[in-house]
């Protein structure tokens, strides 16, 4: 595909995510009519892979609600999140004033981060957690990350597997609850249609905008294209936990996360890299 399908494809992914906003907000799975907890949607190690963050500059790519980026000026960050979607960053920082935490939030495709930041460098750019799989072409998000981070910054990823897109998020009519592999683990095939009438949340369909495109990336392509921008890989975690029970018969962990039971299978993992 050209560079003009692929802006194509985003900007459709862009007007589903604004769409998507509303029904987030309200969600009790955000659970934003509550005290804000954001350390809830991290898991024990990111925070020693992050270690001491603050008074440091921290970048929090396809922040969408922003819920994330919270935790890290709560930690005493100077925190800028960043999201192609307007509706979400509107959300975003009202979420950050009811909590009365400082937080600049930026509308900008994730590709056009370095000018929409005015060149601005970072020390640490997190992203993940159902971020990658909206993003077309590793190699140039990876230039961009480059670009954003100071000489000595972090990258870090804590992404869902790829093993966990490529399993079915529910059994087919007629089946049972076995998991099956329903798409590809590794990416090249071309992008991934899918109604998105009905997003990973409660609440109401989602209205207008229902189209949603994704692409798969193994965690081979993200290490390449990670060193192929000039990054070094420090640290490699795999995880069989989830921060939601994706399916009904996950269990609780002792840190409140879910898991699969036996046989174990990786669900998440974490990736450290430094420029």
């Amino acid at each position: 595909m050209t560079t003009e399908d692929h802006a194509r494809l985003m900007r459709a992914n862009q007007a589903n995510w604004d769409a998507r906003t509303p029904v987030h907000v309200a969600s009790r799975f955000y659970g934003l009519d509550q005290d804000v907890d954001p350390e809830r949607w991290f898991a024990p190690f990111e925070w020693d892979d992050l270690g001491e963050l603050s008074g440091r500059d921290v970048l929090h790519l396809q922040c969408h609600l922003g819920t994330e980026t919270i935790a890290f000026a709560r930690r005493g960050a100077q925190a800028v999140g960043l999201d192609f979607s307007a509706a979400s960053m509107t959300a975003a920082s009202d979420i950050a004033a009811k909590a009365g935490v400082e937080v600049d939030y930026v509308r900008a495709n994730v590709y056009d981060a370095v000018e929409a930041l005015g060149g601005r460098r970072f020390d640490v750019v997190y992203t993940g957690k159902g971020a990658l799989c909206y993003l077309p072409d590793l190699a140039r998000w990876a230039g961009v990350i480059a670009r954003l981070l100071r000489p000595g910054g972090l990258l870090y990823i804590v992404e869902f597997h790829p093993l966990l897109n490529s399993l079915g998020p529910k059994p087919a009519p007629g089946e049972g609850p076995e998991l099956l592999l329903r798409h590809d683990y590794l990416g090249g095939g071309g992008p991934v249609h899918r109604d998105a009438t009905h997003t990973y949340t409660d609440g109401p369909a989602v209205e207008g905008a229902t189209d949603s495109y994704e692409w798969m990336h193994g965690i081979g392509e993200v290490v390449n294209a990670l060193t192929g921008a000039g990054l070094n890989v420090r640290r490699l975690r795999e995880s069989d936990e989830l921060p939601w029970p994706r399916w009904p018969h996950m269990q609780r962990t002792p840190h409140g996360w879910w898991r699969l039971p036996e046989p174990r299978i990786p669900l998440l993992y974490g990736l450290l890299a430094g420029r």
